[in-house]
Protein backbone atom coordinates (compact mmCIF):
# COMPACT_ATOMS: atom_id res chain seq x y z
CA UNK A 1 0.00 0.00 0.00
CA UNK A 2 0.91 3.82 -0.19
CA UNK A 3 0.42 6.42 2.20
CA UNK A 4 -0.43 9.91 1.78
CA UNK A 5 0.15 12.03 4.85
CA UNK A 6 -0.98 15.98 3.75
CA UNK A 7 0.52 17.39 1.11
CA UNK A 8 3.57 14.71 0.96
CA UNK A 9 4.08 12.80 -2.19
CA UNK A 10 2.87 8.54 -1.66
CA UNK A 11 5.61 6.40 0.27
CA UNK A 12 5.47 2.97 0.33
CA UNK A 13 3.94 1.35 3.70
CA UNK A 14 4.23 -2.15 4.59
CA UNK A 15 0.37 -3.01 5.77
CA UNK A 16 -0.67 -6.33 7.75
CA UNK A 17 -4.88 -6.87 6.95
CA UNK A 18 -5.91 -9.46 9.82
CA UNK A 19 -9.23 -11.19 10.52
CA UNK A 20 -10.20 -13.14 13.53
CA UNK A 21 -13.43 -15.04 13.62
CA UNK A 22 -13.96 -13.54 17.32
CA UNK A 23 -14.55 -10.17 15.77
CA UNK A 24 -16.75 -11.13 12.54
CA UNK A 25 -17.26 -7.72 11.74
CA UNK A 26 -13.97 -6.29 12.24
CA UNK A 27 -10.64 -6.60 10.08
CA UNK A 28 -7.39 -5.22 11.41
CA UNK A 29 -4.78 -3.05 9.53
CA UNK A 30 -1.82 -2.55 10.73
CA UNK A 31 0.54 0.14 8.95
CA UNK A 32 4.43 0.25 9.36
CA UNK A 33 7.42 1.72 7.58
CA UNK A 34 11.17 1.52 8.56
CA UNK A 35 10.24 -1.66 11.37
CA UNK A 36 7.94 0.88 13.10
CA UNK A 37 3.85 0.97 13.39
CA UNK A 38 2.46 3.90 12.26
CA UNK A 39 -1.08 3.31 12.84
CA UNK A 40 -3.49 0.30 13.66
CA UNK A 41 -7.18 0.46 13.12
CA UNK A 42 -9.65 -1.37 13.39
CA UNK A 43 -12.39 -1.35 9.47
CA UNK A 44 -15.55 -2.14 9.41
CA UNK A 45 -15.67 -5.50 6.90
CA UNK A 46 -18.74 -4.67 5.05
CA UNK A 47 -17.60 -1.16 5.09
CA UNK A 48 -14.21 -2.13 3.25
CA UNK A 49 -15.93 -4.09 0.99
CA UNK A 50 -18.51 -1.63 -0.05
CA UNK A 51 -15.82 0.96 -0.37
CA UNK A 52 -14.39 -1.22 -3.33
CA UNK A 53 -17.67 -0.46 -5.18
CA UNK A 54 -18.35 3.38 -3.97
CA UNK A 55 -17.75 5.82 -1.53
CA UNK A 56 -18.70 5.16 2.30
CA UNK A 57 -17.65 6.95 5.48
CA UNK A 58 -18.77 10.38 6.85
CA UNK A 59 -16.38 9.85 10.29
CA UNK A 60 -12.75 9.49 11.02
CA UNK A 61 -12.93 6.64 8.35
CA UNK A 62 -13.87 6.89 4.59
CA UNK A 63 -13.64 4.70 1.49
CA UNK A 64 -14.02 4.57 -2.17
CA UNK A 65 -12.63 3.41 -5.55
CA UNK A 66 -10.10 5.20 -7.79
CA UNK A 67 -7.87 4.72 -10.64
CA UNK A 68 -8.35 3.82 -13.97
CA UNK A 69 -9.16 0.54 -15.17
CA UNK A 70 -6.05 -0.73 -15.36
CA UNK A 71 -4.81 0.27 -11.59
CA UNK A 72 -7.82 -0.24 -9.51
CA UNK A 73 -7.21 1.42 -6.07
CA UNK A 74 -9.03 1.40 -2.50
CA UNK A 75 -8.42 5.32 -1.37
CA UNK A 76 -8.63 5.03 2.26
CA UNK A 77 -9.20 8.33 4.60
CA UNK A 78 -8.13 8.01 8.11
CA UNK A 79 -8.44 11.25 10.32
CA UNK A 80 -7.62 11.34 13.86
CA UNK A 81 -6.65 13.63 16.77
CA UNK A 82 -7.42 17.37 16.26
CA UNK A 83 -4.83 19.83 15.70
CA UNK A 84 -4.66 23.54 18.62
CA UNK A 85 -5.66 24.93 15.57
CA UNK A 86 -8.84 22.74 15.08
CA UNK A 87 -7.30 20.83 11.71
CA UNK A 88 -7.07 17.07 11.99
CA UNK A 89 -4.40 14.67 11.47
CA UNK A 90 -5.11 13.39 8.19
CA UNK A 91 -3.68 10.75 6.16
CA UNK A 92 -4.73 8.47 3.10
CA UNK A 93 -3.80 5.06 1.89
CA UNK A 94 -4.06 3.57 -1.75
CA UNK A 95 -4.31 -0.15 -1.63
CA UNK A 96 -4.86 -2.18 -5.21
CA UNK A 97 -8.46 -2.77 -5.02
CA UNK A 98 -8.08 -6.43 -6.71
CA UNK A 99 -5.75 -7.62 -3.37
CA UNK A 100 -8.44 -6.32 -0.65
CA UNK A 101 -10.84 -8.15 -2.43
CA UNK A 102 -8.91 -11.00 -2.66
CA UNK A 103 -8.19 -10.64 1.33
CA UNK A 104 -12.04 -10.08 1.97
CA UNK A 105 -12.90 -13.55 -0.24
CA UNK A 106 -10.77 -15.27 1.87
CA UNK A 107 -12.32 -13.63 5.32
CA UNK A 108 -15.78 -14.71 3.84
CA UNK A 109 -14.17 -18.44 3.90
CA UNK A 110 -13.74 -17.67 7.74
CA UNK A 111 -17.23 -16.60 8.06
CA UNK A 112 -19.97 -15.73 5.45
CA UNK A 113 -21.08 -12.45 5.35
CA UNK A 114 -24.59 -12.48 6.97
CA UNK A 115 -23.30 -15.71 9.46
CA UNK A 116 -21.82 -12.74 11.97
CA UNK A 117 -22.85 -13.49 15.57
CA UNK A 118 -22.29 -11.69 18.16
CA UNK A 119 -22.20 -12.93 21.88
CA UNK A 120 -23.95 -10.65 23.58
CA UNK A 121 -24.58 -12.88 27.31
CA UNK A 122 -20.69 -13.43 26.74
CA UNK A 123 -20.28 -10.08 26.20
CA UNK A 124 -22.37 -8.66 29.21
CA UNK A 125 -20.95 -11.35 31.49
CA UNK A 126 -17.18 -9.96 30.97
CA UNK A 127 -18.32 -6.32 31.32
CA UNK A 128 -20.07 -7.12 34.50
CA UNK A 129 -17.31 -9.44 36.35
CA UNK A 130 -14.83 -6.18 35.27
CA UNK A 131 -17.01 -4.04 37.07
Amino acid sequence: MQLQAGDTDRFPVLTHLSYDADDPFAVTAVFSHDGRVLARWRLDRQMLADGLRGPVGVGDVRFSPTGSSRWEELRMEFFGDAHPDGARHHAVVYAWAPAVSAFLRKTYDVVAPGGEEVHVDDFLAEVITDG
